[in-house]
């Protein structure tokens, strides 16, 4: 397994990365990535204190791996996972959406149910067990990009043989497997991986099996290059300033392959439209990465609330009574998402071969609420916190410029908080609500698996309508025959 250091060096790879107009050749080097690539590090040194070890690190057959590659056979099991992933989001602070943990879900759910990947004139199966193998030996980080660019499945604008059609499809083959080219969306994280998922999330066309690829790609394949939006590190003033931007911005980047060489045994399904969707909802692929989400989105949830406990402290506001009203009110916002997580694994799914799965109705259902509550969390922080946030000088300067360093310290002191230490509050309570980095979070919380009736056709699919509707069709059936003959004899009286 690796260490820390290992991780870093293990992304000195000759991977292509723009940032704008420029190539960066070291994302462990440069300022927009630098700090954020020593957070992921911190994930594989976590491994080695024993803290975090018992749950970070699994064993079988005298073989340690980290846990998110744990196929899970009992709720014991889903438990040790979802353990993983919490702690994994502490660390992290629920700032990185795709921490390892999310698409190491992907392929562990996809190898539990290898069989299902031989359809048609193609056997995949050994494929997606030996590459399960693979990332668990070398203790892989996975990005994905499963979603094609925006506007692509509009016919009307781009013919479906079109040479213009900028979304990913294979164009060709070679004696070793097939060549792709165009765009993939939306590699969160695909910075700091080291290989790369390539499938599709969405619904594709019934024609449009050249786009119907699922494969794996190392991020440095010859042709392959990551386009990388705004980079708020390399914007930023350093960690007191952009604490949260510095540290924890994990990158979105757009997939680009030019003409890229796919060999055969990387490969998971081909020219089969319907499952290449399917992969994700008829095998445990898709619950046991998105389990990830609700818990990652409950530590995020746990730093707004200490936020706003100790923002009202500092502001000299927790004693009143409104203000601890909303503060309840956060914590029971925090005690839901809780709720939601430990009933995955209470409603725990029995699969064949004796593997055990989290209830997938109850996690849609807890994306949801978190996709339509974000908004109104941060409202509520952003209320706790009034102005106070604008009333704080440009910069941590004035602390050490003669002329106002002894004015900082006596003005913007107060409710037994240094100046300092209410500046460095109200920057990180910034970084939270404010900033772009804040920004991108609330739109990534509410669109990070689509649009919302999305979300809601992922619970609806996995409801059980039987269930549901059956003991109202009983009640409706229980007093068909039973009827009043007064009320009849009123009703014929009437008339």
């Amino acid at each position: 397994m690796l260490t820390g250091t290992q991780y870093l060096e293990s992304l000195r790879d000759g991977r292509t990365i723009y940032l704008g107009g420029e190539k960066v050749d070291d994302v462990t080097s440069h300022p927009g990535f630098s700090a954020s690539a020593r957070s992921f590090a911190r994930l594989w040194d976590a491994r080695q204190d024993p803290r975090y070890r018992p749950w970070l690190v699994s064993e079988e057959d005298g073989e340690s791996f980290a846990s998110y590659y744990l196929m899970p056979r009992s709720r014991a099991d889903l438990e040790r996972r979802s353990r993983c992933s919490a702690i994994i989001a502490e660390l992290s602070f629920g700032l990185l959406g795709r921490s390892p943990d999310f698409v190491g879900g992907y392929i562990t759910g996809a190898a539990m149910q290898p069989d299902r990947f031989d359809r048609g004139e193609h056997r995949f199966s050994e494929n997606v067990t030996r590459y399960y193998e693979f990332c668990r030996r070398n203790d892989l980080n996975l990005a994905h990009a499963v979603a094609p660019p925006q506007g692509t499945r509009d016919p009307a604008r781009f013919g479906r043989d079109s040479e213009d059609v900028p979304t990913l499809r294979v164009i060709g083959d070679y004696d070793g497997g097939v060549i792709v080219s165009g765009m993939k969306m939306l590699a969160t994280g695909a910075a700091f991986a080291h290989e790369l998922w390539i499938g599709n999330i969405l619904p594709l066309a019934p024609d449009q099996k050249t786009a119907s690829i699922t494969c794996v790609l190392p991020v440095n394949t010859p042709g392959l290059s990551l386009w990388s939006r705004k980079a708020y590190a390399f914007y930023g003033q350093g960690s007191f300033e952009n604490p949260l931007s510095t540290h924890f911005d994990e990158s979105d980047c757009v997939v680009i392959c030019q003409e890229v060489k796919v060999p055969w045994e990387r490969i998971f399904t081909l020219d089969d439209v319907a499952w290449s969707r399917g992969i994700y909802f008829d095998t445990p692929a898709h619950a046991l990465s998105n389990h990830q989400s609700s818990v990652r989105y409950r530590a995020k949830i746990q730093l707004m609330l200490a936020l706003a406990c100790r923002i009202t402290q500092c502001m000299g506001t927790d004693k009143v009574p409104a203000v601890r009203d909303t503060i309840n009110h956060l914590s029971a916002q925090e005690a839901l998402i809780a709720a939601l997580i430990d009933g995955q694994i209470q409603g725990h799914e029995r699969l064949s071969d004796g593997f055990a799965c989290f209830n997938r109705r109850s996690m849609y259902a807890s994306i949801y609420w978190a996709t339509q509550n974000y908004d109104k969390i941060c409202s509520r922080v952003r209320e706790l916190m009034g102005g106070s946030v604008l009333q704080m000088p440009a910069d941590i300067s004035v602390a050490a410029a003669p002329e106002t360093s002894a004015l900082f310290a006596a003005n913007w002191a107060g409710n037994g908080w240094s100046a300092r230490e209410r500046m460095k509050l109200f920057k990180l309570a910034w970084d939270l609500i404010g900033s772009d980095f804040a920004g991108r979070h609330a739109q990534y919380e509410r669109f990070y698996m689509g649009p919302a009736f999305v979300v809601r056709e992922h619970v609806g699919r996995e409801t059980d309508w039987n269930t549901t509707l059956g003991p109202l069709d009983e009640l409706l059936a229980s007093y068909d025959d039973d009827v009043s003959p007064e009320l009849i004899g009123r009703a014929i009286e009437a008339t």
